[in-house]
């Protein structure tokens, strides 16, 4: 019997965290060779986002998505070849009809999802599948498609949420990095509705006050989360690591179980 997974969700950051030594991409890496190894790889990012159905990566070799600007050469050169996981992407499928899941056949992976996992798994030897994030859909629902998806805990795929809990570029300074005093605050207030397993006040974000609205913004780098907060199964506990704000941005992670 496969032994269940954690689900994880990781506060990414920058891209160039994926080339960068430092202590979030040395703790991304840490995690890889400690976990059970996954035979999959399932991937919610901030940066794929659909509207009107979910579409999942169902290539068999998927392409690196350079889908960025103004950063080194050296980034754009990355390659992450991790391979597709064709059957995963029926799973997925599967597992959330009646509701509509579009097999992509071209989708690579972009930087929210390479970004983390070269660090993690730099020998690209774990298949990944990705799943969009359908901006149709209420935010209760991207919280009970995690719920739907976790039993792929129990068969091997590592659940992972790619994204940051507090991320405004439009109020952040990254010359100074100076942190804004709302972000730590809400970054605060979501940890400690996380630790208490209260999973209703964050899928209602915007009842969390002006701190939550500032903070989430535009919501796509917020939405991993609930996916991974839907997989918790009862009696599993929540930690943090990588818990860090840099400008108005949010390298907090979570593991569940």
């Amino acid at each position: 019997m496969t032994a269940r997974l954690p689900a994880l969700f990781l506060g990414h950051g920058s891209p160039l965290n994926a080339i960068e030594d430092n202590a979030w991409s040395r703790t991304w890496a840490r995690l890889g060779a400690e976990l059970p190894r996954p035979r999959a790889v399932l991937m919610i990012s901030a940066h794929w986002e659909t509207r009107g159905a979910s579409a999942v990566s169902a290539s068999e070799h998927p392409e690196t998505i350079h889908d960025f600007g103004g950063f080194p050469q050296a980034l754009f050169d990355v390659r992450y070849e991790a391979p597709g996981d064709p059957a995963l992407a029926r799973r997925v499928a599967e597992l959330l009809a009646p509701d509509m899941v579009v097999q992509h056949p071209a989708r690579g992976l972009d930087h929210g999802a390479w970004g983390v996992l070269a660090p993690m798994y730099p020998d690209a030897d774990v298949p990944v599948v990705q799943l969009s994030l359908d901006r149709g859909r209420p935010d209760r629902w991207h919280y009970e498609a995690g719920r739907r998806l976790a039993v792929l805990r129990d068969e091997g795929v590592l659940v992972v949420g790619s994204g940051d809990i507090v991320h405004n570029l439009r109020a952040a300074d990254f010359r100074t990095g100076q942190v804004p005093d709302w972000a730590p605050r809400f970054n605060d207030t979501a940890k400690a509705l996380i630790a208490a397993g209260d999973h209703d006040p964050l899928i209602d974000w915007p009842s969390l006050g002006p701190d939550a609205q500032i903070a989430i913004n535009s919501a796509e780098h917020y939405l991993p989360l609930l996916y991974v907060l839907g997989a918790q199964q009862p009696g599993e506990t929540a930690s943090f690591f990588t818990d860090d704000l840099f400008a108005a941005v949010s390298m907090t992670s979570v593991r569940i179980g």
